[in-house]
């Protein structure tokens, strides 16, 4: 079973249509208010003497903008990337003209010009959050060389010293480009997180719902069974009985036919049906089992082994759609790489449950061993080799899926490779690939066995 998902771009990359326009033009509403306040301020409280007039006009254009913005697009205006971009430069050059007239960077709340660059970090892709930072670094050192000097009411000018304005512009070029970095790589991790956890959701649904499914048919083959063996029955005595009258013979023969049809029928959608109460727990080498079966006919040999090998004492376990759709993906895993055989190793003791698969192939790589298991990001071969595993995307969300869904049922997952990293690769046959060791708490899989034993009691419909 594939369970490659495909997703538009990750991380920032795309989440700018995410931002409704109204929620920028409340942070400029804010903006604006801080601006005017500041100003205010400084002017009657400190004494400064600021052109009005000019500061007036760089803040009535944002507030202009603002007031055209929420006149012409609906509250509901999702902002495109271009948009975005544009208006993030535009508030920029607002910032960046409002400091020209009031101290450049001897103003400290030339530190305001992060905010933008933030905003841009966490909401663009690379290239656009690239443009906004350039386009601050810009505007920051033209203001450390052209500004309107801050003066007071007596003709002091308030300025500090030139080191200091070196100091302030090299501070904020670096937090530019450290903020810039750094949101839109968390940015990007969050949103590649949450489309691999929404993958894991719908692989999860998925099980569940064939599982159901299963449930249904198994159900159904139960519950028919006595009534088709009454018919079945009922009709080979009206065959003996009615030799002397061939038309109702032929009719009661068809009868018996039908019905073992049905039997037919029913017994193959049994097969695949799992979740009968008769059927919601079964033998620990059963459940894996059934989670290989669907890569058992690929070309590659899959071995089991069992230790100890005590049927008696061999864990019943509940039959979770995580620990199925879990194994059968790393099962998968497994066989998409190795040469000619994978090893599935089933353990127990009286307090774990383990599982452990192992192929001939070449192993984890060294540059990603350390980060399987995160989505979008490991990948065994070479972008090269990807050929030879069509249909697959390469970006370790299959083994994602996996860890995540086993985690949930109490496991514990490692990664590592069979051989030595410096040892030649080994024979086809020989143990030398990955090697993924699953363990479990037995009191998580297995029920308690005075539970176990009870009556089942009636089937009772799934509720959707």
């Amino acid at each position: 079973m594939s369970d490659t998902f495909k997703f538009g771009p990750l991380g920032a990359q795309g989440t700018s249509r995410w931002v409704r326009l109204r929620t920028l033009i409340a942070l400029r509403w804010v903006a604006i208010a801080g601006q005017i306040t500041a100003i205010t301020i400084a002017q009657w409280w400190f004494d400064l003497n600021i052109d009005l007039g000019l500061c007036s006009l760089v803040i009535g254009a944002s507030a202009m903008a603002n007031l055209i913005a929420m006149f012409i697009y609906p509250e509901n205006k999702r902002m495109s990337e271009r948009g975005m971009t544009l208006t993030l430069t535009f508030d920029l050059l607002q910032l960046g003209a409002l400091l020209f007239l009031t101290g450049g960077l001897n103003n400290p709340f030339a530190l305001l010009i992060l905010a933008p660059v933030t905003i841009a970090a966490t909401t663009l892709s690379l290239r656009s959050t690239v443009s906004v930072a350039s386009a601050a670094v810009i505007i920051t050192s033209v203001l450390s060389q052209y500004y309107f000097n801050l003066r007071t009411d007596l003709g002091f000018i308030m300025r500090m010293p030139q080191d200091f304005v070196l100091g302030f512009w090299a501070a904020i070029v670096i937090g530019t480009a450290f903020l810039a970095f750094y949101a839109q790589r968390i940015s990007s991790e969050i949103g590649a997180m949450s489309r691999a956890l929404l993958a894991t959701q719908m692989a999860l649904s998925r099980e569940q719902k064939l599982t159901d499914l299963a449930g249904v048919v198994a159900a159904t083959a139960h519950e028919l069974g006595t009534p088709l063996a009454t018919i079945k029955l009922t009709s080979t005595e009206l065959v003996q009985d009615l030799k002397d009258q061939p038309l109702l013979r032929e009719d009661a023969e068809l009868i018996r036919e039908q019905a073992d049809r049905c039997r037919d029928i029913l017994r193959s959608m049994g097969r695949a049906g799992k979740d009968d109460k008769h059927l919601a727990q079964a033998p620990y080498s059963a459940v894996i089992r059934e989670a290989a079966e669907p890569h058992m006919e690929r070309g590659i040999k899959i071995i089991f082994s069992k230790t100890p090998d005590d049927a008696d004492d061999e864990p019943e376990i509940r039959r979770f759609p995580e620990v199925v759709h879990g194994a059968r993906n790393l099962i998968q895993n497994a066989v998409d790489f190795a040469r000619s055989t994978v090893w599935v190793d089933l353990g127990w003791s009286d307090d774990k449950v383990i599982l452990r698969i192992v192929d001939d192939g070449k192993g984890y790589s060294a540059s990603v061993i350390g980060r399987i298991g995160d989505p979008f990001v490991g990948r065994r071969k070479a972008r090269a080799e990807n050929e030879k595993r069509p249909g697959y995307e390469g970006m370790g969300l299959g083994l994602f899926i996996a860890k995540t869904l086993l985690e949930r049922t109490g496991a514990e997952l490692s990664f590592e490779n069979a051989r030595d990293p410096f040892s030649p690769l080994g024979k086809p046959g020989e143990r030398c690939g990955a090697l993924v060791e699953v363990v479990w708490p037995r009191a998580v899989l297995e029920p308690q066995r005075a539970m176990s034993r009870r009556a089942l009691g009636e089937n009772l419909p799934i509720q959707s």
